[in-house]
């Protein structure tokens, strides 16, 4: 159940808007004016779950129809899949954006006036060519999902530690060697994902995420966990799979959300396989997480 299915673009009627919009003709009837090529645009939206919506997913787009910016009411839009090197700053002209989807495309870049998008909840950018986040981001101050994952990305500018209403971050397969500072001031964070990065440490002010439940930072060169990972009380699940770790600290058995060693990637509990772990430690969990957190636990 739930609302009507949007419907994309086909490649032919994507051709027809583009030749129609720039077909030099004598006649005033035979092009269009933007605005007119906008409403072709406008009556391929739908209404999907109560937002207006235009998918233009897969269709091997190397820039986007200028008309599109001109739907100031679309509140969905979906540019996955496609071959954008690049958007225009024309971006911010979609005031009511809610959900932007721009996977999988070859965008180096994101338009500074993508701070004006102030409503917007959802951003996916994953899958491309990004090496920084523009500072203009911060400004998006409702964001609540924000994917990054699979580029380039070294490091996040501190405006966006003004983005109190995200709940989930995803900064899996990049070139990051520090979790950003402006990481730790997202409060509202539940979900943070940071596998397959550079990271070697994780500063003690990760206690501040009070509200985490799922941390994953596997395929890293993490070589010790500070003690105050151990006072996150809603973590549920912690992913710390191949990386560098001799030792957990002695404090890790206040984890008690974790509740048992876990092996698939979507169970709770703590995964730690693949780790260069001392005796002790690596016999103590062949009896599970509730060996290993008595053998901590202090008498």
């Amino acid at each position: 159940m739930g609302g009507k299915q949007s419907r994309s673009f086909s490649n032919r009627e994507l051709n027809e808007v583009s030749v129609s919009r720039g077909r030099k003709c004598a006649g005033k009837d035979e092009q269009p004016s933007l605005s007119s090529a906008a409403e072709r645009i406008r009556r391929r939206t739908t209404v999907h779950f109560g937002y207006s919506t235009l998918s233009l997913a897969m269709r091997a787009l190397d820039e986007t129809p200028s008309e599109l910016w001109e739907l100031r009411e679309l509140q969905k839009l979906n540019l996955s899949m496609n071959c954008l090197c690049s958007l225009p700053p024309a971006l911010g002209a979609l005031e009511n954006l809610v959900i932007l989807n721009l996977l999988g495309n070859n965008l180096s870049s994101l338009p500074a006036e993508i701070s004006l998008l102030k409503k917007l909840r959802v951003l996916f950018a994953c899958r491309n060519r990004l090496s920084e986040v523009p500072e203009e981001l911060g400004s998006c101050t409702c964001l609540e999902v924000l994917s990054l994952a699979n580029n380039q990305i070294t490091g996040l500018p501190g405006s966006l530690a003004a983005m109190h209403n995200l709940t989930k971050l995803n900064l899996s397969h990049n070139r990051i060697a520090h979790i950003p500072t402006c990481v730790y001031s997202m409060k509202g964070l539940v979900f943070l994902h940071l596998a397959c990065n550079r990271l070697e440490t994780i500063a003690d002010q990760i206690q501040d995420l009070v509200n985490l439940k799922i941390l994953i930072v596997e395929g890293n060169s993490i070589h010790t966990l500070p003690k105050t990972l151990c006072f996150l009380e809603s973590l549920e699940l912690l992913n710390v799979d191949f990386n560098d770790l001799q030792n957990v600290p002695m404090e890790m058995y206040l984890l008690s959300r974790l509740r048992r060693l876990a092996c698939h990637p979507l169970d709770k509990g703590l995964h730690i396989i693949h780790n260069p772990l001392l005796k002790p430690i690596q016999e103590v969990l062949q009896g599970g997480l509730s060996a290993l957190y008595n053998y901590l636990k202090p008498t």
